[in-house]
């Protein structure tokens, strides 16, 4: 009974962690799961300025997601939605109807220049084997902008969860700025949906939010709903108003969706019945009025940690400089490679150093030849001259040691 106990927790515990750090938790550097980073990851791949298939997309992610085609596309519809890093053409859905997107053969996708920008350097990048040893994947994106907060999260874990709204853009840069020169900031939520919010209770990212509709209330026998509140969809609220009417809580002859890009639900009120009746009803009894709980839970330092918005503000901006630093080192390593390069080519051909390899009879003696022959100009050197440097240099095209491409080089 102890083994079978022994067993039992060592394996719980490997699937809690599993579950909690590579599905269902954000991670804080680039706020996003595993899932949505291996998504990225295969658009990044598989860029040439096209539109791609999303089967295709699915295809080449399934070699880093061991979880199955439907948990890939159905992550590329939330992503693509959010407007921000994909480009979409065909049907993805409509995040106000609900609508259901069209199936993964029939729609495209591909990375917007902001993703790009802002996402992907695969020089700097840290990467790991995936699932099956054959490829490498990123372990996070060194992520410029703080898209834990842009996007929002939502994920349920064993024994925790995460609930992170989706905040302005614009806001979300405001704030970093801010925070890199040691600046207060405050942000709160802001919605695709758009709708109205009372921040009062946010209490930076961990305490609770109400959202309304937005209603227009110019015409006494109608009601005509402009704005869902964040989660909704014009199909679930209408079921909660037509749940409501029968239990009557309140009374309407009909409703009418009229809603396409923009949202125009039409609420026509019973004989008898007026609109300034309705709408406190509305907002009690239906979904026009809702309470979000909110916890901003992540994974930080390999291990799930509770964390607040400026916290998350303030983390993002440091991580912003050291990506920059890195590089910044990184450019500054390119431009003295390119410098030795040159400094060498000009060298060997002005010098004629190659004339000295004429009478050598081996590799070993060409490349101790044309080594030897730098020393006299080792303080116009920087660094050491390398076999690869000779290998460089012994294929540099004939026509160069000509005088007009001497004095065109200078």
């Amino acid at each position: 009974m102890t083994y079978v106990k022994s067993i039992f927790n060592k394996n719980f515990l490997e699937y809690a962690s599993y579950v909690i750090k590579d599905r269902a938790i954000p991670h804080i550097d680039d706020g996003l799961k595993p899932v949505q980073r291996r998504i990225l990851h295969s658009l990044h791949e598989m860029d040439d300025g096209k539109f791609n298939k999303v089967a295709n997309v699915i295809g080449t992610c399934m070699k880093y997601h061991p979880h199955g085609d439907q948990s890939i596309y159905s992550a590329i519809i939330v992503l693509a939605n959010k407007d921000l890093f994909i480009e979409k053409q065909g049907n993805f859905g409509n995040i106000f109807t609900g609508d259901p997107p069209s199936a993964a053969r029939y729609i495209e996708c591909r990375l917007l220049p902001i993703s790009k920008e802002v996402l992907f350097n695969p020089e700097i990048t840290q990467y790991e084997n995936s699932y099956d040893g054959r490829n490498k994947e990123p372990v996070v994106l060194p992520a410029k902008i703080p898209v834990l907060l842009i996007h929002g999260a939502e994920g349920i874990a064993v024994g925790m969860s995460t609930k992170i709204l989706p905040h302005n853009l614009i806001e979300v840069l405001e704030a970093v700025k801010a925070a890199l020169i040691g600046e207060q900031h405050l942000l709160f939520p802001d919605f695709p949906t758009s709708g109205y919010a009372d921040v009062s209770e946010y209490n930076d990212g961990n305490g609770k939010i109400l959202i309304r509709a937005k209603l227009d209330t110019n015409n006494s026998k109608k009601i005509i709903i402009r704005e869902l509140p964040f989660g909704t969809t014009t199909e679930s609220l209408i079921n909660s108003i037509e749940s409501a009417a029968k239990k009557n809580k309140l009374k309407i002859s009909c409703i009418n969706d009229f809603s396409t890009d923009k949202v125009e639900i039409e609420i026509n009120l019973a004989r008898g019945v007026h609109t300034k009746d309705t709408v406190d009803a509305l907002y009690a009894f239906t979904d026009c009025e809702l309470s979000v709980s909110v916890n901003l839970l992540v994974i930080k330092d390999d291990k799930p940690s509770q964390m607040t918005i400026c916290s998350i503000v303030d983390h993002s901006a440091e991580k912003l400089k050291e990506i920059l630093r890195k590089e910044l080192l990184l450019e500054e390593k390119q431009l003295k490679d390119k410098l030795h390069a040159r400094t060498l080519e000009q060298i060997f051909i002005e010098e004629r150093i190659y004339k000295k390899i004429e009478k050598m009879t081996t590799q070993e003696m060409v490349t101790k030849a044309v080594t030897n022959g730098f020393k006299p100009f080792s303080s116009q050197i920087k660094r050491e001259v390398t076999e690869d440097d000779v290998e460089r240099l012994l294929k540099i095209p004939i026509r160069r040691i000509s005088l007009y491409d001497i004095n065109k080089v200078k």
